[in-house]
């Protein structure tokens, strides 16, 4: 099993471990339909209520009817149905961009600290996912009491 592998199951049974509810994305497929439908349902009614007013509206009260019960109700279903379609498209993307952005920090983060570590001289066993202990440093006799770890950046004893 390669590194990759290896980070996505670690990641699935992290997620695992976080006992949240899953869902499928039936739901919000369902309303992301339903807005659309909406919105298509409430062009067609203001159509209709615009050819309505033109054809049968001859007085002010008749035109006023057709326009309440037609162009209106049909603004008010594209209204409707355009905030469901974006509300649910926008939150199935902005699901994806969180779990592309989830995915890079770690992977970002694994480059991180591989990239300290040599910096660092110490040895990383990859198949045991451990370090090793870094070299031990022997300072001239006289400098100090004994052989201490070396420290990146500090030129004594640490």
């Amino acid at each position: 099993m390669n590194e990759n592998d290896r980070r996505v199951e670690q990641f699935k049974s992290e997620i695992s471990d976080l006992k949240l509810r899953g869902e499928s994305g039936e739901g919000e497929k369902r309303w992301l339909i339903v807005g659309i439908v909406l919105a298509l349902v409430g062009i067609a009614l203001a159509v209709f209520g615009a050819i309505q007013v033109g054809e049968y509206g001859g007085d002010p009260a008749n035109q006023r009817a057709y326009m309440a019960q037609g162009s209106f109700m049909g603004l008010a279903l594209i209204i409707v149905g355009a905030a469901l379609f974006i509300r649910y498209s926008l939150a199935r993307y902005m699901r994806f961009w969180l779990v592309r952005m989830t995915y890079e920090s770690r992977a970002n983060t694994d480059r991180l600290v591989d990239a300290i570590e040599r910096a660092a001289g110490l040895d990383v066993d990859p198949s045991l996912d451990t370090i090793a202990p870094p070299q031990q440093v022997v300072y001239p006799a006289g400098t100090h009491s004994g052989p201490t770890t070396a420290v990146p950046g500090q030129s004594g004893p640490a």
